[in-house]
């Protein structure tokens, strides 16, 4: 298939994007005038200056079988002067691609969304201002599917890792304190954590992504489906498997530091799972192949 990507250069839309050339299919990329980051190889690129109109008149040029849409802007803790720049992301870029897409005839547009959305398993119920501005693309969505003919399915994740991510992430600050030794203050660490190793994400795109094509009637339009792990465990045991697998001692203090504010402390349980994927590499193999030599 011929398939327009968005946050095709980070962590996830990397390995995504991987994947596609690898099963054959022909990926385009947007990204911004100002973007340095560097484009994956094979891919074309399309760069989006914020003139809708010609985005639409690419879109319904290109002929396109879809969209795959991960770009966004992440905070866990946002500043009073974030709330532009989130919404301007995350909301009005979102809003402008399905837009385009629309008017460009595109069959379907697969978005991503996060756990997040459901803070304490409400059915909406923002932990941060970067779940509000994902669940605002959600419902300004409701819009397009009521009037267009376009599949548009979410796919939530919680966190993710694997190689080569350079996000700064918990298991790349443990990897850092383990090499440096210095004291790491953390919360109590009773949180149950939901992470995923990337290769399991990615069969959940693909995966998902086959569903939506096989969906001529539109069945699953306006559904959204959770990519969970099946090994959830508190934090401290979590960085008890990490010592485990790389041999490496961390130097933790645990409850030097309070949980922030609308910590999660129990992921998201109520979301439906994609049918037909399941997880194939362990948590603890997943931790093996990153950080493998290092």
């Amino acid at each position: 298939m011929k398939l327009f990507v968005s946050g095709a250069t980070g962590f996830i839309g990397q390995h995504l994007v991987q994947r596609l050339l690898q099963a054959g299919h022909e990926v385009c990329i947007i990204t911004r005038p100002e973007s340095k980051a560097t484009k994956p190889d094979g891919v074309t690129t399309y760069s989006f200056d914020g003139n809708i109109n010609n985005l639409t008149t690419f879109l319904e040029t290109q002929h396109f079988a879809g969209i795959i849409h991960l770009a966004s802007l992440f905070l866990a803790q946002h500043k009073p002067e974030d709330g532009p720049a989130l919404i301007q992301s995350n909301v009005l870029f979102s809003t402008s691609l399905l837009e385009a897409g629309v008017c460009g005839h595109i069959p379907w547009f697969l978005n991503t969304g996060t756990f997040w959305q459901h803070y304490q398993n409400a059915d909406y119920a923002p932990v941060n201002l970067y779940a509000a501005t994902k669940q605002a693309f959600e419902s300004i969505a409701q819009y397009y599917i009521a009037t267009a003919p376009i599949n548009f399915v979410t796919l939530k994740l919680s966190d993710t890792f694997g190689p080569c991510d350079t996000r700064p992430k918990i298991f790349n600050l443990w990897m850092k304190n383990s090499q440096t030794h210095e004291a790491l203050d953390m919360s109590p660490g009773d949180q149950i954590i939901d992470i995923s190793y990337i290769d399991n994400v990615i069969d959940g795109y693909i995966r998902l992504m086959d569903l939506i094509v096989q969906d001529t009637a539109r069945k699953l339009t306006g559904q959204s489906f959770a990519l969970k792990s099946n090994e959830r465990m508190p934090l401290r045991a979590l960085a008890d498997l990490f010592e485990e697998v790389t041999q490496k001692k961390l130097n933790i203090y645990w409850g030097k530091k309070d949980y922030r504010p609308r910590e999660v402390m129990l992921p998201w349980e109520e979301g439906q799972l994609i049918p037909g994927w399941q997880p194939t590499i362990s948590l603890r193999e997943g931790i093996k192949r990153t950080f493998h030599g290092q």
